[in-house]
């Protein structure tokens, strides 16, 4: 982990670039709704907002393997354990991802106003813990998939196709737990929820932790 946050520090251009890719993508979606006075209804505010941040865990996880050269990979195996690999590039990832969505929330939720339904009040600490699990959630399984598609040609195309269907039930469960937050729902509501993307991210890591070496010797 620390040879990613020492690469990233000398190339501290790709952080500034995901962040502008953020505010873009942002940007873009209030002039694309006209969001000059007034606000969007709940659903459409909270599916955005987990569209854009895919969008951006796509565009920032998946050069974890893919960017490594033969030559790069053959050193690090000569120095670490594969599984001292994985979970080093899981936990950057993670760290990385949950960073630009905190600041991606805090921007999105500047520009675009969200309305409130009457009666509703927003559990901040319940959507906050759905940016956590989702970031981890986003973070390992494609962190794990861009290792696979490393070893593939048109690793690019072979990662989205990959990633669909184990991206699939963490989002769902995400934009349904952040939905329940933004209701201002009981918080008993969403446990069910909690623990399933808690359960997923455990089996992400352990699948991870488990196959990466034998992917690794290949």
């Amino acid at each position: 982990m620390g040879k990613e946050l020492l690469s990233e520090w000398r190339q501290r251009y790709a952080l500034n670039g995901m962040i502008l890719y953020l505010a873009s993508t942002i940007f873009i979606c209030y002039m694309s709704f006209g969001l000059k006075a007034g606000a969007i209804d709940a659903i459409t505010w909270n599916a955005l907002f987990w569209i854009i941040l895919l969008f951006t865990a796509v565009n920032s996880v998946a050069k974890s393997f893919i960017q490594e050269s033969r030559g790069r990979a053959l050193y690090y195996y000569s120095i670490a354990s594969p599984t001292e690999i994985i979970v080093s590039k899981i936990i950057y990832n993670a760290l990385l991802l949950l960073v630009l969505a905190l600041v991606g929330f805090v921007i999105y939720s500047f520009v675009m106003e969200r309305a409130n339904e009457e009666g509703a009040t927003f559990d901040l600490l319940y959507f906050l813990i759905a940016i956590v699990l989702g970031s981890l959630g986003l973070a390992s399984s494609l962190t794990m998939i861009s290792g696979i598609a490393s070893k593939a040609e048109n690793s690019t195309s072979l990662m989205a196709v990959l990633s669909f269907p184990v991206i699939l039930p963490i989002i769902l469960m995400v934009i349904k737990l952040s939905k329940n937050a933004m209701d201002g729902l009981d918080r008993s509501v969403s446990t069910d929820e909690i623990l399933i993307l808690v359960a997923i991210n455990a089996i992400v890591f352990s699948v991870s932790y488990l196959l990466f070496p034998y992917l690794w010797k290949s």
